[in-house]
């Protein structure tokens, strides 16, 4: 078989998500897998549209088989993102090729940068660095600017290149065998706050659909279709302000002893956390006042939403304990028939399936239940308890 696989959240799915999948398309003969982020994103968010729409958006747009990225992987910082999610394309054991977008299009030069980020001088420098208090992005551009020079440094200032980065050191210690190839990311730059030609950011069409704003010309016709459907059933935009009371409850009930378990803490965070949190009336409040050089926005909601959510260091050990299927196609069928064959992990097509496997699948199902309960209170229509045991696949034919 040729199948290729990509890795992605599609929140919302535009015009250069399109754009990746038809190129990532021509090289598969056999179908594309995207292995797609769930209700909560890796910014440490609620997702704008829930997986299911999300899911179908890809379906339409290209993609054979999806299957999702456990929430723990999913809102994780890059590094553990990009292994969970080849992982996944890994043990569906049938996919030959990895797709990913960047800002440079030049996979021998992201592969270069890999090399020298994990480099054992580069690491040694890294972790010098660390103990002066650097954040570790500003610590490993420097450390491989003075090692490699600047061509390769300058590949780790932007965010697509650095997953793809991390996409690339995840296919050399999981799955070597796989190919890897890019394309290059299209008009507005990642979280650029201003369109170019019919092409825009996700961060600009989130902020866009959340204050009511028309997103027609930056979306497929298809993707218009399931958002304004997602609008008028309730189920979008979800946002984590819904949430507010309750996480700033939480966080002042914690004590530094509740975030032990918690993924990424390291340095204090969690005091400087807590302490903010005796003092913010908003998350925003919370998130600003905790934010220091070193410790980013996005690792600071990823941290509160992780402790929030029940997500500790041992749903992350020991990678994936099973592949949830959420969607595909009729194509997509044929994919799933090999994988029946060729999988190294259980492949769950159904919530009951869980019942039949280990106790760790067991825990992480029961923990993405959760999350899609608390996930519910996000929408504009509050939605009930146990859709995860509920919500079919999402099937299509084309």
């Amino acid at each position: 078989m040729a199948v290729a696989g990509i890795i992605a959240e599609y929140d919302p799915f535009h015009n250069g998500h399109l754009l990746h999948l038809r190129r990532t398309a021509e090289c598969a003969s056999d179908g594309v897998v995207v292995v797609l982020g769930g209700n909560f994103t890796q910014r440490g968010a609620a997702a704008l549209l829930g997986k299911r729409y999300r899911t179908e958006a890809a379906l339409r747009g290209g993609a054979d088989l999806v299957l999702e990225l456990p929430l723990p992987f999913a809102l994780s910082r890059a590094q553990t993102f990009a292994h969970g999610g080849v992982m996944a394309l890994w043990a569906l054991g049938c996919v030959d090729l990895l797709s990913f977008g960047s800002e440079c299009g030049d996979i021998d030069r992201l592969r270069r940068a890999a090399d020298a980020v994990e480099s054992e001088g580069t690491q040694r420098y890294i972790r010098q660095a660390l103990e002066t208090g650097k954040p570790y992005a500003a610590a490993r551009e420097a450390a491989v600017r003075a090692l490699y020079g600047d061509e390769i440094a300058d590949v780790l200032c932007a965010p697509n290149n650095i997953l793809g980065v991390e996409y690339l050191n995840a296919c050399r210690a999981l799955a070597p065998e796989m190919i890897c190839m890019t394309v290059s990311r299209q008009g507005a730059l990642h979280d650029a706050q201003h369109p170019a030609g019919n092409f825009a950011s996700a961060s600009f069409l989130r902020k866009k659909i959340r204050n009511g704003e028309t997103v027609s010309d930056f979306l497929p016709l298809f993707s218009e279709t399931i958002l304004q459907r997602a609008l008028q059933e309730g189920g979008a935009p979800a946002t984590l302000e819904k949430l507010e009371t309750a996480l700033l409850a939480y966080l002042r009930k914690c004590t530094p002893q509740d975030f032990q378990n918690t993924p990424d803490i390291s340095e204090g965070l969690e005091n400087r956390i807590l302490k903010a949190a005796r003092k913010a009336r908003t998350l925003s409040e919370l998130f600003d006042t905790a934010k220091t050089k070193r410790y980013s926005h996005a690792r600071i909601r990823r941290t509160v939403l992780a402790a929030f959510l029940g997500i500790e260091n041992r749903h992350l050990q020991g990678g994936l304990p099973y592949l949830r299927v959420l969607g595909l196609s009729e194509r997509g069928k044929a994919i799933l028939h090999t994988a029946r064959k060729t999988a190294r992990l259980p492949i769950v097509l159904r919530a009951s399936d869980v019942q039949k496997l280990s106790e760790a699948a067991k825990q992480l199902f029961a923990l993405e239940c959760t999350a899609t309960d608390l996930y519910a209170l996000c929408l504009p229509r509050t939605g009930v308890c146990g859709s995860e045991m509920t919500d079919n696949v999402v099937r299509i034919e084309k």
